[in-house]
């Protein structure tokens, strides 16, 4: 007899989660709760948003090590454990981890399926990343993650975690064990993420920092923008598939001026329902005397930014590295007219 996950239902439908992208609402929800409204209000003023990403899992007990050793720099940062202990030094962590007996899993010894002959590799640990945008106090994060692992993850399955506050967004590593000591495994699928996602929002806001959980679509982005270091890579040939794709981009506008992206038809079509699930949302809004957060939704809903595909994000990069090329070659081939005459 297979087991098979299941999930609670929550309390309250998260509706801005769900996302009906135009469609009618479900019967009956002609109100939103106190609770949806603020988050509306996190929505539209563009409260931080918090980042949860599954970056992948170790299929043996050796590539776990070596993720132990990178969350925790070679040793140097303590690793916090699910039992509230602090480990130093790489003996001392590879001594911890020992103690979750991953080569016992038995997750691990799955047979061949589909025709393969091989047995199938399977995750001994997952590797969530919980990150919150500068300035954000690293402490605040480790706390919200702290508090995260213990209620998701509390007694059930080992884990431990690590703060890294020396980049840009102070983020924690979590590394879970993917089945409990009952051998029942750990299943994340994107419904759990975005549970993930509220969860670690609501502990962000209770350490007092604001922070918020609505997908990219809601807020009019698709993905995250092209960096120049895309480019960079390029240049110097590490990137096989970003050279394709600026070949590509080349190619049509030398040849058209323009770059055409077919995908664009499917992102506005997508663009023009979440502007008419706003506009629903500020009506009933309206109809509970909301009248100026009503308002302030219309204006988020029409001054959302521009529908671009990830191709055509890459275009316009692209020409703007171009033009600041061009400029850059320009400068230097300017003689200095102040430069003193020798």
């Amino acid at each position: 007899m297979s087991r098979r996950p299941f999930r609670l239902p929550p309390d309250e439908p998260p509706f801005l989660e769900v996302a009906s992208l135009g469609r009618s609402a479900p019967p009956g929800s002609t109100r939103f709760s106190a609770a949806q409204i603020e988050q509306i209000r996190r929505t539209i003023r563009r409260t931080p948003e918090v980042m949860v990403k599954v970056t992948g899992g170790g299929t043996n007990p050796g590539s776990v090590a070596a993720h132990f050793a990178y969350i925790s720099r070679k040793g140097k940062l303590e690793i916090e454990t699910d039992e509230g202990e602090r480990i130093a030094g790489t003996e001392a962590q590879r001594t911890f981890l020992a103690t979750w007996h991953l080569e016992l899993s038995a997750g691990q010894y799955r047979g061949p399926r589909d025709q393969r002959t091989t047995a199938r590799e399977t995750k001994l640990v997952h590797k969530i990343v919980l990150s919150m945008p500068a300035p954000t106090p690293p402490e605040k994060v480790l706390a919200a993650a702290r508090a995260f692992a213990r209620e998701n993850f509390g007694v059930r399955h080992r884990y431990a975690m690590a703060l890294h506050a020396d980049q840009a967004n102070p983020h924690v590593h979590l590394v879970v064990k993917a089945e409990d000591e009952l051998a029942r495994r750990l299943h994340v699928d994107k419904p759990m993420l975005r549970e993930w996602r509220a969860d670690f929002a609501r502990m962000m806001r209770e350490q007092g920092i604001a922070a918020n959980a609505t997908p990219r679509v809601l807020r009019g982005r698709n993905k995250g923008k092209a960096r120049d270091g895309a480019f960079r890579a390029q240049r110097r040939g590490k990137s096989s598939a970003i050279r394709e794709k600026v070949t590509t981009i080349a190619i049509e506008l030398a040849k058209n001026g323009r770059f055409g992206e077919p995908a664009r038809a499917k992102l506005v079509e997508t663009r023009k329902a979440v502007v008419a699930n706003w506009m629903k949302i500020a009506e009933t809004l309206d109809r509970q005397g909301e009248v100026a957060l009503a308002g302030d939704v219309r204006y988020f809903a029409k001054h959302l930014p521009p529908a671009l595909t990830d191709m055509e994000r890459l275009a316009a990069k692209f020409v703007e590295h171009l033009a600041s090329s061009r400029e850059a070659s320009r400068a230097r081939q300017t003689p200095d007219v102040d430069a003193p005459v020798r």
